[in-house]
């Protein structure tokens, strides 16, 4: 099938006349994107200058106090409660120790048996348990609480920001959603509305 000259020229018009359109929107998608970035940084400055103070404010002003009076409630529990009873338990422990290798002694030197001396040991106890106390008091004083991991103020601030992202994907999305009005007017040789 052939086509006649009329319409090998119209066809051809309206290819032009495609190209043309399809040209614009390339420059309106451009923009449309650039606004995107635009939009996309400005919110990124956005969440530093003022989302993420506020956060912190709000995390030092109502979260923190709690926190804090908590670490110094299970350090006081630690080296208040905990250290003394490890440090006694280790003295009296290593007490008994010593009793049972005084005892081996005198059998093995054929003295035999015969009462230990109790004012010793409890000396020796006490040695050993003021020991024991120093030694994990100094250990668990190293082991000072290190923060992981980004905190509440982080997360709600990533949570922030995507909820802004997607506000700003929908935007674009429905100003460049294809709607017949906007790109190709329905009778070609009427001007659309403005």
């Amino acid at each position: 099938m052939s086509l006649t000259r009329k319409r090998k020229k119209e066809l051809r018009k309206l290819q032009n006349q495609v190209n043309k359109l399809w040209e614009a929107q390339q420059v309106v998608l451009g923009e449309a994107a650039g606004a995107a970035r635009e939009a996309g940084r400005q919110l990124g400055n956005y969440n530093r200058e003022h989302v993420v103070p506020a956060v912190q404010q709000g995390y030092e002003t109502y979260a923190a106090p709690y926190v804090d009076r908590g670490v110094k409630a299970s350090k006081r529990v630690l080296s208040d409660a905990v250290v003394p009873a490890a440090g006694a338990l280790v003295g009296g422990a290593l007490s008994v120790w010593d009793a049972a290798n005084d005892t081996r002694g005198r059998i093995a030197a054929g003295r035999g048996l015969e009462l230990p001396d109790a004012a010793l040991f409890q000396k020796r106890a006490a040695g050993y348990s003021k020991k024991a106390t120093k030694k994990l008091s100094a250990k668990l004083a190293a082991l000072e609480p290190q923060r992981k991991g980004i905190g509440a103020g982080g997360v709600i601030a990533i949570i922030l920001g995507a909820a802004a992202a997607i506000g700003v994907l929908y935007a674009a999305w429905q100003t460049l959603r294809a709607d017949d009005e906007l790109w190709v007017a329905d009778d070609p040789l009427r001007a659309p509305d403005a």
